[in-house]
């Protein structure tokens, strides 16, 4: 089987699915902490990925790659890899829609909202490779 096909096997279709589940959820949590208790862009996106990863680590980790171990590697190796897409991804989405908005002289509200959203498809993107080939590898 090609490179190609390695990566994007059976594993990526469940991983979009339960990607689906947990987006819903912590895209959530993230535009109600910011439209309705007022939290800022940082402090929503962050409370997205902390409760959305709990919910996250256990669907992926039993339903996804099918990793029966129990060891505190994983969870660290898991940790990890959320904490750097989070930071990546976040860290791209804010300059990245703030430029692409400029011209057209958006709220500040409105430029964030399209940001976190931007945020979230760059987090999916870069967290199911760091998923399964970090967090979630099978030992040989």
């Amino acid at each position: 089987m090609n490179r190609l096909g390695n990566i994007f096997d059976r594993s990526f279709l469940t991983f979009l699915i339960v990607g689906v589940v947990n987006t819903l959820f912590g895209t959530a949590v993230m535009l109600v902490l910011y439209n309705v208790f007022g939290c800022s862009y940082w402090v929503s996106s962050f409370c997205d990925y902390l409760l959305g990863s709990i919910l996250s680590y256990f669907l992926n980790k039993r339903f996804t790659f099918h990793y029966r171990g129990t060891d505190w590697g994983s969870i660290a190796r898991f940790a990890l890899n959320i904490v750097v897409c989070y930071l990546l991804a976040y860290s791209l989405a804010l300059p990245l829609t703030e430029h692409a908005l400029q011209s057209m002289h958006l709220s500040k509200p409105v430029v964030e909202n399209v940001a976190m959203l931007v945020g979230t498809a760059l987090f999916m993107v870069i967290n199911y490779a760091g998923q399964k080939f970090f967090a979630f590898r099978h030992r040989s």
